[in-house]
């Protein structure tokens, strides 16, 4: 088990990516705190599934773009299990609207969900790794950095700032045995695509990516998980600042 022993926080891990990845880290022998804003069922029954799979986790309710949240989120941690070994930062919200429509308050609202929350996680997982003189913080950006997309400005700008957050924090940190590291997700088929859009766009995106992608088919959680399980393991130890993109074949950079 490669994560055997850490502690990981997963934020936005009651579902989708989020989910799976804590599930992967937990079978690799992490201790996992399941972090959720307002799904609390969701929650509790990724725990459920880790435990009884014999692993460790918890759920914990917080808004990571608020600050005080953050701070209750990683003390309960530490308070749990002692310790704070990686951080992914992967809560995130991604609505489609065409730009000229998009107002300040949506705007703000973005950063404040997809870039403020990655500062605050960062900032305060940052004394338990310094501490160890070890760390692994793993962002979670988009392939729609490398592809630009339409109706969404403001989402696109976000996960772009992640990217130079990534890099700029690895220069920051690497001094305490800390790697900072990017990931950039295709389009990732999760059950809440089925939420957002209708089944006939799903097919319709389906075909365009089977022809656009090196792999005919769309991609899914488990296709991202061996990567986040690289991340933040021994084995990339000497990699930061990095961007990984995971995406089939679809951008190439």
């Amino acid at each position: 088990m490669r994560l055997e022993g850490k502690t990981a926080v997963i934020t936005g891990s009651s579902r989708s990516i989020g989910a799976a990845v804590a599930k992967r880290y937990a079978r690799e022998g992490a201790k996992v705190v399941i972090n959720y804003l307002d799904t609390p069922a969701f929650a509790e029954q990724v725990v459920h599934e880790i435990v009884s799979a014999g692993g460790q986790a918890f759920a914990v309710q917080a808004d990571v773009s608020r600050e005080e949240d953050v701070k209750r989120l990683v003390r309960e941690t530490a308070d749990r299990y002692g310790s704070l070994d990686i951080l992914v930062n992967n809560a995130a919200v991604d609505p489609r609207k065409t730009w000229y429509e998009i107002s300040v308050e949506e705007w703000d609202a973005i950063m404040g969900n997809n870039v403020r929350s990655q500062f605050l996680c960062a900032r305060e997982a940052f004394p338990y790794m310094k501490a160890q003189r070890y760390g692994k913080i793993i962002n979670v950006s988009s392939v729609t950095f490398f592809t630009g997309q339409k109706n969404f400005l403001h989402y696109v700008a976000s996960k772009g700032a992640i990217i130079g957050f990534t890099r700029a924090l690895a220069r920051e940190v690497g001094e305490h045995g800390i790697t900072v590291n990017c990931i950039t997700p295709g389009a990732v088929l999760t059950e809440t695509e089925y939420e957002k859009v209708s089944e006939r766009t799903i097919r319709e995106s389906g075909e365009m990516l089977a022809k656009a992608q090196c792999f005919a088919r769309r991609e899914i959680a488990a296709d991202l998980e061996g990567a986040f399980v690289f991340l933040a393991s021994h084995d990339s130890d000497f990699i930061s600042g990095q961007t990984l993109n995971v995406d089939g074949g679809w951008m190439m950079h």
